[in-house]
């Protein structure tokens, strides 16, 4: 027989009607231990992190086989599925025969049963999702992927691609990696020494994206409500446990939302996404909370049980004024204008109002040149949810519908707005109030996994000097 069936199907479905019967299982041995009449395998097939128990009576089975099942070892397993007489399991195979698929050398296999720091398997990336947490992480990525489709999907927003080649710089920051078919050590050059872009294979100077949003405009002024979801890149040198050079964006734009409508969508956005977390990611959630932060599952609850505060810029530095006059000591300094580090965004969140926050109303000199202005012709209609443990989680405001207002706001800056002509084409012809956010997804699974690094939620992390797998 080779009729497999997935190790979750065995834990999360009724198997009373598989008890006694033989069964096909596949997947990598955890561990094997025994002694010198039987073997026990824990067997992972990764769908699920639960070991299933393989029970191997040795005087069945050849002794050089056995040799050969060692950690990291595929195998095949047909055997009868029981209930188990021993704790931690429902059910458990008894063998019946075993096929290798592939060895794994134990003198060179590197994930032996010990415990393993997060640096050594970052550097073996390509392995590092067989262990529980990665095996864990990557299933809660889908689940969190999935959840972010199923929301949109449910309140009409259409699934919206924008390029990610791109020649315009939505944020202005010009951190962006160039995309080029030129010979970069000998590029053709123009007369005054310049190098001829006209040449290149889009004839013009292009990046990689950082961000969809001006394009997911157009697709909200024509379409109503989208959403993008895709990589974005930014070729920022930031050696930090918070930042990627390339990482996954979430970019909902909705057209006829004003400022209520947008924190409210962002509110709802967050707590239906933790909620699928702790509906559909138990197991993997119990064990991340046991090995990784043990506050993990009483955080997640919490904030699907409480309003999030809606706090004026102006607002949140009197409150961090005061703590700083009460001695309360920040690294950074804080004053009207500057904009809020992590630290700051964290004792509001953290310590003084303890739920999350939504920041509103940014002083316009350090937010983007797409975002609505208020009236008090200093501040404008940003948003920023602040979550505990990370800080900033989502991004977002009003858009900048007036014509005059964003041309003025370009110029003041100084944007290069030659490639830009079909953006302000949006603010010609029917310009309309809307609004958008961006959520970074890997600052999501950094929330509802409680790991402590954004290169330990992504599969195969992208950072300066390392571009490995």
């Amino acid at each position: 027989m080779d009729k497999r069936i997935p190790i979750v199907q065995l834990f999360k479905s009724p198997t009373d009607s598989l008890i006694d019967t033989t069964i096909n299982v596949k997947g990598w041995v955890r561990t094997k231990r025994g002694n010198k009449n039987v073997a026990f395998i824990a067997l992972n097939d990764g769908s699920i992190i639960t070991n299933l128990q393989v029970v191997v009576d040795l005087a069945k089975f050849d002794d050089d086989l056995m040799r050969r099942i060692t950690t990291g070892a595929c195998l095949s397993v047909d055997g009868k599925l029981v209930k188990s007489q021993g704790a931690g399991q429902s059910v458990e195979v008894q063998a019946e025969n075993i096929v290798i698929y592939g060895e794994a050398d134990p003198e060179s296999y590197p994930l032996q049963k010990k415990g393993h720091s997060m640096e050594f398997l970052r550097e073996i990336g390509h392995l590092r999702p067989r262990t529980n947490t990665f095996g864990a992480v990557m299933r809660m990525r889908h689940h969190m992927a999935y959840a972010i489709h199923t929301f949109f999907h449910q309140k009409g927003f259409f699934y919206f691609h924008t390029p990610l080649i791109t020649a315009s710089d939505c944020e202005g920051a010009g951190e962006m990696f160039q995309v080029t078919t030129l010979d970069v050590s000998n590029p053709p050059r123009r007369e005054d020494g310049s190098i001829d872009y006209e040449q290149d294979f889009f004839g013009k100077q292009t990046a990689l994206t950082v961000s969809g949003q001006l394009e997911g405009e157009l697709g909200a002024t024509s379409l109503g409500a989208i959403y993008t979801f895709g990589p974005t890149f930014r070729a920022e040198n930031s050696n930090t446990p918070r930042h990627l050079a390339e990482f996954w964006m979430i970019e909902p734009e909705m057209a006829f939302y004003d400022l209520d409508d947008l924190t409210a969508l962002e509110e709802e956005f967050i707590k239906f996404l933790v909620k699928w977390a702790l509906d559909h990611c138990q197991e993997d959630l119990e064990f991340l909370n046991n090995m990784i932060d043990k506050g993990l599952i009483e955080r997640l609850k919490s904030v699907i049980s409480t309003d999030f505060v809606r706090l004026p810029y102006t607002e949140g530095i009197k409150i961090l004024e005061e703590a700083v006059a009460k001695g309360h000591k920040f690294e950074f300094p804080v004053s009207w204008g500057v904009d809020l580090a992590s630290e700051h965004e964290r004792f509001l969140v953290e310590e003084h109002f303890k739920k999350p926050v939504i920041m509103i109303d940014y002083p316009k000199e350090i937010k983007a040149f797409y975002m609505k202005q208020n009236a008090d012709g200093k501040t404008v209609q940003g948003t920023d949810v602040l979550f505990p443990q990370i800080g900033e989680i989502i991004g977002g405001s009003v858009r900048e519908e007036s014509y005059d207002k964003l041309m003025t706001a370009i110029n003041e800056r100084n944007i290069p707005m030659k490639d830009m002509w079909w953006y302000l084409d949006t603010r010609r012809y029917g310009t309309c109030p809307h609004a958008g956010f961006g959520l970074g997804f890997e600052r999501l699974m950094l929330f509802v996994t409680g790991m402590a690094n954004i290169r330990d939620v992504i599969p195969f992390p992208r950072t300066p000097k390392t571009a490995e797998f």
